[in-house]
């Protein structure tokens, strides 16, 4: 199982400065973390971060999980990850995902329709850029190029680090998860479960048979929250407002992907519960509605021992990149939470070498 640092969104850490994310970064490089993860929303950009960070460390390698199709034609996503390819010397890793109704609606004014034909027809010409090809695709949603009007087929013209740079999607829902299966080098999970987890690599699973592959060198990245006390409930409290943002908050009543993760763990009922009391303003007891057996089942909580068999867990149910995000009270405690992870892993031998 390889290992990752999340390091989310400038301003969103916890280290609330860019000098905290690139600490993170330069502890994960200096205990041979191989990816640092990076994300964006309605603030920070992946790309800009990724420059910075690249420029200052050494070994580690970037990812983008992820950059959001509606923002950014397919074209400019391939010359994007290739300048940032290069730049990385081959160290990064490109993912993508549809965002949600209310960024891409709201924030990049693009429809959120048929978000699956879209995914499908972005992933295809950005394979198309990457491997240098004339670009030209006639779909329902992208039509290049423009049939009735001066332009070309074009060609990429940077000459990227590599032609197979990797894809990855961020998919929650079943026929999205077959859809990563089938199109994409690999998964970025959230709330990721070992106990839920076979679930969903059959449905993967399902997609790269569609495809003609097998899950052989299909990369199953699972973005977990961490959070190490001696008393269970100190570090479960530390995740209980992100996860209730998230199942309570990301999104509608009637469009909350991870609300619809939620129960479909089994989490139905508190799902409700939470996001009744989050879309009501009540954010503080939302967050105290999360149960505790879901950041268990969800995160890495507890002392020391707890966390060694949670890494035994994921890599024992398929995980192949387990991509944690430090959740504790200050950056020292970030840092040497970091440094702990990777002593750990080692000792179980769990590290893909």
């Amino acid at each position: 199982m390889r290992l990752a640092l999340n390091v989310g969104y400038w301003g969103t850490t916890g280290t609330d400065d860019l000098n905290g994310m690139l600490a993170l970064s330069k502890a994960a490089d200096e205990h041979h973390y191989d990816v640092v993860w990076l994300a964006e929303a309605y603030g920070s950009d992946i790309p800009s971060l990724t420059g910075y960070l690249a420029a200052h460390t050494q070994n580690v390698g970037y990812g983008a999980a992820i950059m959001q199709i509606p923002g950014r034609t397919p074209a400019m996503t391939a010359m994007t990850a290739a300048t940032l390819d290069r730049i990385t010397g081959g160290r990064f890793h490109l993912g993508l995902g549809v965002s949600g109704p209310q960024v891409s609606e709201g924030w990049h004014g693009v429809r959120f329709a048929d978000p699956l034909g879209r995914t499908r027809e972005y992933v295809e010409i950005v394979r198309q850029a990457l491997g240098r090809k004339n670009v030209e695709f006639h779909g329902k949603h992208f039509d290049l190029p423009l049939p009735d009007g001066p332009g070309k087929s074009l060609r990429l013209l940077l000459l990227p680090e590599r032609d197979d740079l990797p894809i990855y999607l961020a998919s929650l829902g079943p026929k999205n998860l077959a859809l990563t299966g089938e199109i994409a080098d690999g998964w970025i999970g959230i709330f990721v479960s070992p106990e839920f987890l076979p679930e969903q690599l059959a449905v993967m699973g399902e997609g790269r048979q569609k495809a003609g592959k097998t899950m052989d060198g299909f990369d199953v990245v699972a973005s977990i929250g961490i959070s190490v006390s001696d008393d269970i409930d100190v570090a479960a409290d530390r995740l209980r407002a992100h996860t209730a943002l998230y199942v309570g908050g990301m999104g509608s009543r009637d469009k909350n992907f991870y609300h619809a993760l939620a129960t479909r763990m089994g989490f139905e009922k508190q799902a409700d519960h939470v996001q009744d009391l989050y879309l009501a303003k009540q954010h503080r007891d939302a967050a105290a509605a999360v149960p505790r057996e879901f950041i268990e089942r969800t995160a890495m909580v507890g002392d020391s021992e707890a966390i060694r068999a949670r890494l035994r867990a994921y890599a024992k149910a398929g995980v192949t990149t387990l991509a944690i995000s430090p959740w504790m009270d200050s950056l020292e405690e970030r840092i040497e939470l970091v440094g702990l992870v990777a002593r750990l892993m080692d000792e179980e031998g769990l590290r893909s070498k």
